[in-house]
């Protein structure tokens, strides 16, 4: 009887223990997070959305459906204007089944009816109307639901970059990249940090012009992609995630971003797809009023871009049977 009291009593201090032991953990682990997000929040104090949902119209994008989420990419260089055009667009595909990460870059000078405002190049719908008018422009030439928005500054880029990767992205460079950059970026194989990687994702003067620029930034938003499924990523995540708020005004709720986060690390071995809108074979330059601009076969773009869109049963077949 003695040693069964003897052992329960053990037994009973050994459970308190490890309760102590495990809330001692998670204080810790929320207080090194709490550290590391304020931490990065300090680094980017001069981000121009800090008053998150503020800056933009109401977005009106539907609710997802099937497991598949289409987020708005918009990259944004304001210059001190309130909103500026948008440098970069994409869509960004996610397929919850499936694990699949996609996007689609459309280029900025594609010509479109944006509504309620006429004819114009595609970058010109963030300047008049925000997030919510790019929406409704896509939908209404393109025929593809948006559900959720995320506009970045590019002033904090680098900074994001430099956590992410802290050992930098290897690229090739083709031939020298000066004008418009603020650097010169010589030809050959080699490491960028931040700031030149951002001259390397921005740089357009050379013969393929935005079609290069569209390629250099798919090419370093697979990277990055790869660099953030590591353990140096997860484990600096509060701190990528401080760094990043005050530069990125998104509607995306922490629930999809961990879903999607969760996701993308368990399906880290698989490439993004990417694709270009206009396809080849589907545009010619022109030059009208609102000066250069990509007059594009509709139709062939819309087909491409279903089909780029478009759920891929095999897919989701293979992800039921894990």
């Amino acid at each position: 009887m003695l040693y069964m009291k003897k052992n329960r009593k053990t037994k009973g201090k050994w459970i308190r223990n490890l309760f102590l032991v495990v809330t001692l953990l998670i204080i810790t682990a929320a207080a090194y997070s709490m550290y590391q997000y304020n931490k990065g929040l300090s680094m980017a104090s001069d981000g121009v959305y800090k008053d998150d949902g503020t800056t933009f119209e109401s977005f009106e994008g539907s609710e997802p459906e099937f497991g598949e989420i289409n987020i708005l990419l918009i990259g944004s260089d304001t210059r001190g204007e309130e909103n500026g055009q948008s440098d970069t667009l994409m869509i960004a595909h996610y397929n919850q089944e499936s694990h699949r990460l996609k996007i689609a870059s459309i280029m900025r000078d594609t010509y479109v009816d944006i509504p309620d405002h006429g004819k114009h190049r595609i970058n010109a719908a963030f300047a008049i109307g925000g997030p919510e008018l790019v929406r409704k422009t896509i939908k209404q030439n393109f025929d593809v639901d948006i559900n959720y928005y995320a506009v970045v500054d590019f002033n904090g880029f680098s900074k994001i970059v430099d956590i992410v990767a802290p050992n930098g992205i290897e690229v090739d460079i083709p031939y020298e990249m000066s004008y418009g950059i603020e650097m010169t970026l010589h030809p050959g194989k080699q490491v960028l940090h931040g700031n030149e990687l951002l001259g390397y994702v921005r740089f357009r003067h050379d013969r393929l012009s935005d079609f290069g620029r569209v390629e250099r930034q798919q090419e370093v938003m697979s990277k990055i992609k790869e660099q953030a499924v590591t353990i140096h990523s997860l484990v600096n995540l509060p701190k990528i995630l401080g760094v990043a708020d005050p530069y990125i005004d998104t509607n995306v709720d922490t629930r999809t971003i961990l879903a999607i986060g969760k996701g993308v690390i368990a399906g880290k071995s698989k490439q993004v797809e990417t694709i270009r809108i206009p396809i080849n074979d589907s545009y010619k330059n022109e030059r009208l009023n609102v000066g250069q601009v990509l007059s594009i076969d509709f139709d062939k773009n819309k087909q491409a871009l279903a089909d780029f869109l478009a759920h891929d049963e095999n897919e989701s077949n293979l992800a039921l049977e894990k």
